[in-house]
């Protein structure tokens, strides 16, 4: 039976529930539906919103940032635990966010004097254009202007001008333990040194480059800005294709800075790393049967193809899979080998723009949309842990061979140092985000192993688009391509190919920003500072459900929030001094309940203000008590300098209060 559009349209509250449970609420205007034929493909897509909301940490005054960690780690940016090699990903799947509010306020922030612009390598300017090119929002790419210069010129002091390229030493372009940095101390070590002309910094700088110049393109009068940028980015692609392409390995790879007893500047390196495919995820290289070749090596299992994923470097190198470093007994990341999920994104979105608009390098038949199905699956399944039953658990790095996990340390679970869902919505799917008034859709799919897929509330220049393939029509009751705007099929067709519609540019929704009064980021020794009722508390717990971080995994090793007593029939508290008077009208209370683990919402709850003494909230209207999600109070406005959440946990059972956030 022919479906309608309305009919084909996927249920929102639904698969919400499906997927995100008694959290459903915070996505369901959020994030753009998707389905298709291979579960494990469908299943991955929403487990990667999941670490897209987990990774939302509310700064306050300062807005959302991504983060790359559940945990706080040593080198993040305090006081915010900001680290900006992973901010070009997060900006790519923030793009899609139906609400701007995220992608936006962490652009904002990552760009600022806040942030440590210079810690990694990045594209992150890139990211803002690619953000433009979905929302349409102008004033939101042009307000980054100024500031993506500034930080693009700070990397001046790693450009060598006698080649006109970028250098960078491997670790700070995020990739410890490459060939350049193992070699260049003698096989000792590679966590630190190396400095190297690699193709990453390089594309990474065309592509930032590039941005700057559309960007002030799209601002008018800035010419002269156009101009050099567009001069820049020039004199980069024609300087990685004739100094980084090698021709007896048909690949990119790195040229050495350094010059050492092991090792000379400018030699290449002696080897292929999976770095090298980085220039396509940028669009950098002509379009070349000769260039086209390097992609043979993704597929051969001799080289960089690893049985559960893509080695990072081959195994022909001396020093392939060598575990140099440990944080104790534990293994700790290298990138000599192990399968790593932030170069697998840069391969498959380099691929994607390979195969979509490289139409001499596609033709010659090195590699096809058949293979970019099959290594997105690869990808998809290495999110599943079989160290931890087989649950999805994003990690940092996984062996080639089993598709296991490596490092497994306290900061590893549901790692965001890449991407996925914008390789569904801008690969599989197809969707090709444009600049001009045509929304392009031409699919990456083998109809062999896709038999069907619809995507549909995605806000696309501010309209609801939707994409649908059915192969034979079982599905959605016409067989071949759809695409649809607000509703309505604008274009269509029996087999998969590239169409194109035109369509209007209208506003996107307006950003909210409620901001929390109650975020105290780094520790509980400034306001706003947390306590509680029970003594000997642990006071770092106390203070991170204050720390604007929300998500209720189960593992033990990222629990999040502060934990009370099993229940006895006592009221218990947890206060918020804020030091000063503040006007609250109303919270975000996140509980987190496992059974199996003893934890479960408690039994009643209320909430009190103090201006000189306590009393309970007025007009006060308290949703019911929400596991694994949100419970919404509200009150009428009051001057406060303290607020307490009173609780009653249940008999026998503890209440884990992971945030509390009031307004």
């Amino acid at each position: 039976m022919l479906l309608s559009p309305a009919e084909a349209a996927l249920d929102a509250n639904a698969l919400t529930k499906k997927y995100f449970g008694n959290d459903a609420p915070w996505y369901l205007d959020r994030i753009p539906l998707f389905e298709s034929s291979d579960t494990t493909i469908t299943d991955v897509y929403y487990y990667r919103w999941g670490i897209f909301r987990a990774h939302q940490r509310d700064l306050g005054a300062n807005g959302y940032i991504s983060t790359e960690f559940l945990n706080n780690v040593g080198w993040q940016t305090q006081p915010w635990a900001s680290l900006n090699d992973a901010t070009g990903f997060h900006l790519l799947e923030g793009r899609w966010c139906r609400d701007r509010r995220f992608k936006e306020d962490y652009a904002k922030f990552i760009f600022s004097d806040q942030s440590n612009t210079r810690q990694f390598s990045e594209s992150m300017g890139a990211a803002v254009w690619q953000g433009y090119l979905v929302d349409g929002v102008a004033a939101d790419a042009i307000a980054r202007l100024g500031d993506m210069q500034k930080v693009f010129n700070a990397w001046a002091d790693v450009f060598d001008k006698s080649k006109n390229l970028y250098w960078v030493e491997p670790l700070r372009d995020a990739t410890e333990y490459t060939i350049a940095s193992i070699d260049a101390t003698g096989g000792k070590d590679g966590f630190t040194g190396g400095d190297s002309f690699r193709p990453s910094i390089n594309s990474y700088q065309y592509a930032n480059a590039k941005a700057i110049a559309q960007i002030a393109a799209l601002k008018g009068g800035m010419q002269s800005v156009v101009d050099d940028y567009n001069a820049r980015a020039s004199s980069l692609k024609k300087n990685v294709q004739a100094s980084l392409w090698n021709s007896t390995f048909q690949h990119f790879i790195d040229r050495l800075q350094v010059s050492n007893e092991y090792v000379k500047y400018w030699d290449p390196i002696r080897g292929r790393e999976l770095v090298g495919f980085v220039p396509w995820t940028h669009d950098l290289p002509d379009d070349t049967t000769a260039f086209a070749q390097a992609w043979k090596h993704v597929l051969n299992t001799n080289e960089l193809a690893g049985p559960r994923g893509l080695r990072t470097n081959e195994p022909s190198y001396q020093y392939y899979m060598k575990q140099y470093r440990y944080e104790g007994t534990e293994p700790e990341c290298q990138w000599n080998g192990p399968v790593w999920p932030f170069q697998e994104t840069q391969v498959l979105a380099g691929l994607a723009n390979f195969l979509d608009h490289y139409p001499t390098g596609s033709s010659a038949g090195v590699i096809g949309t058949k293979d970019y199905i099959r290594l997105l699956k690869q990808y998809a399944q290495l999110h599943y842990n079989p160290e931890r039953g087989g649950i999805l658990d994003l990690e940092e790095d996984y062996h080639p061979d089993t598709g296991a996990p490596i490092v497994g340390l306290k900061r590893s679970p549901h790692y965001f140092h890449s991407g996925y869902i914008d390789l569904i919505l801008s690969g599989l799917v197809g969707i090709r985000p444009r600049a001009d008034d045509t929304l392009e859709v031409n699919p990456l799919v083998d109809p062999a192993a896709i038999s069907y897929f619809r995507a549909d509330r995605i806000l696309y220049h501010g309209h609801d688009i939707a994409v649908q393939w059915d192969a034979s029509g079982s599905k959605y009751g016409t067989a071949g391509l759809q695409v649809q705007i607000d509703g309505k099929v604008v274009a269509s067709s029996p087999t998969l190919k590239r169409l194109q519609v035109p369509i209007s540019r209208v506003n996107p929704p307006a950003i909210a920003r409620p901001i929390a009064k109650s975020i105290q980021l780094q520790s509980n020794t400034a306001y706003p500072k947390g306590s509680v009722s029970v003594a000997g508390a642990d006071v770092a717990a106390v203070h991170s459900a204050i720390d604007g971080r929300i998500f209720f995994y189960p593992e033990s090793d990222v629990a999040n929030g502060w934990d009370s007593p099993a229940g006895s029939g006592a009221e218990i508290w947890y206060e918020i001094d804020f030091g000063s008077q503040v006007t609250v009208n109303g919270a975000d209370i996140a509980f987190f309940a496992n059974n199996g683990q003893g934890f479960d919402v408690p039994g009643k709850y209320r909430v009190q203000a103090y201006n000189g003494s306590w009393k309970d909230v007025g007009n006060s209207q308290y949703g019911a008590t929400v596991a694994n999600g949100i419970t919404v109070a509200k009150w009428t406005s009051t001057d406060v300098t303290k607020v307490r959440l009173v609780f009653t946990p249940k008999d026998g059972k503890k209440v884990r209060l992971v945030e509390l956030k009031v307004y």
